[in-house]
Order: structure tokens, then C-alpha cells, then sequence
């Protein structure tokens, strides 16, 4: 039995030694050299350079201001999203905070922004105020309604509202 047991762990050692090793590679940072670097930014444009530049300078501001643990204020997380956006290396560039990090404040912006610009824009209702009586009303006298009823006796009334109203006009 015990030979059996130290068979199957050579076995196992010897087929998922090269997966582990390929994992291992694929999770360290890539140290590359400065002769590589430089090659790939030949490819790169200037607009995304400079990008990548001002990204990393706002993060060597941010590290000047603090001595032992940087404090990004909501002014610096919105300068490194935004740069973060322009440059599509921005993973390899970030330094002092985590990319799931800076992600996370793109998708807090984001939620901020859409809450900005789907607010009302007036705290009055778009219904007037006598319409709202008429349906309280209606609620309150036919508690028995179901919602689809209740929706078919008020389009019926907003219809013959409308016809009123075109009448008179």
C-alpha cells in the first residue's frame, strides 16, 4: 500500500510540475528589461505616452504628500481614473494602490455620474395635483381592484380626459 502512495505522488509530481511552473510564471510581474520597454514604446503613440506619463507622475504626488501610507483624496481618484482610461497599460503603471482598487472607484464614479443625470428635475410631479386626488380616491372607494383593473378604469378616464380637453380647445 505504501508503495502504491508513493507511485501516485511521483506520478502527480513529475505531470503537474510544468502546470505549476507555468502558473508560477504567468503570476510574477513581469520584470522586463529597459531595452524591451523602450521597444514596445516605439509602438506606442504619443498621446497614450503621455497618458502613462501624467499617470505616473499624479501618483508620485500623491506619494510625496504622505510619508507612510499615501492617502489618495477623491481629486486624486478621479485624476487616476480618468488617466488610468487614456492609457492601455495603466495595470503595469499603477503602483501605489491595486487595480481591482482603481476599478472600483470607476465604477463608484460611474454610479455617482448616472445618479447626477437621472435625477428629477423638479421636486413638483409631472401629474397634476388633481389627477393624484382622483387616483388616491379611486383607490381608496375599490380596494377589491386588482392592478390590471385598475390600470384598464384609468386609461379609460385619462382618454375621455384627453377627448374633454380637445373638445374644449
Amino acid at each position: 500500500m505504501h508503495c502504491i502512495v508513493i507511485y501516485i505522488k511521483r506520478l502527480t509530481s513529475k505531470y503537474f510540475q510544468p502546470f505549476h511552473r507555468r502558473f508560477v510564471d504567468w503570476t510574477q510581474p513581469s520584470t522586463t528589461s529597459l531595452l524591451l520597454g523602450t521597444m514596445t514604446d516605439l509602438v506606442r503613440s504619443k498621446s497614450e505616452l503621455v497618458a502613462e506619463n501624467a499617470f505616473l507622475r499624479q501618483q508620485l504626488i500623491i506619494l510625496r504628500r504622505q510619508v507612510k501610507r499615501p492617502a489618495c483624496t477623491k481629486t486624486d481618484r478621479l485624476i487616476l481614473v480618468l488617466l488610468a482610461r487614456a492609457s492601455r497599460t495603466w495595470k503595469q503603471a499603477l503602483f501605489i494602490v491595486q487595480p481591482e482598487t482603481l476599478l472600483r472607484w470607476h465604477r463608484q464614479g460611474f454610479r455617482l455620474f448616472w445618479k447626477y443625470t437621472s435625477r428629477a428635475t423638479s421636486s413638483k410631479p409631472k401629474i397634476p395635483e388633481e389627477t393624484v386626488v382622483l387616483i388616491k380616491e379611486m383607490a381608496a372607494l375599490n380596494r377589491l381592484w386588482g392592478a390590471d383593473v385598475f390600470v384598464e378604469s384609468c386609461s379609460s378616464w385619462v382618454f375621455a380626459c384627453a377627448n374633454a380637453r380637445s373638445r374644449n380647445t
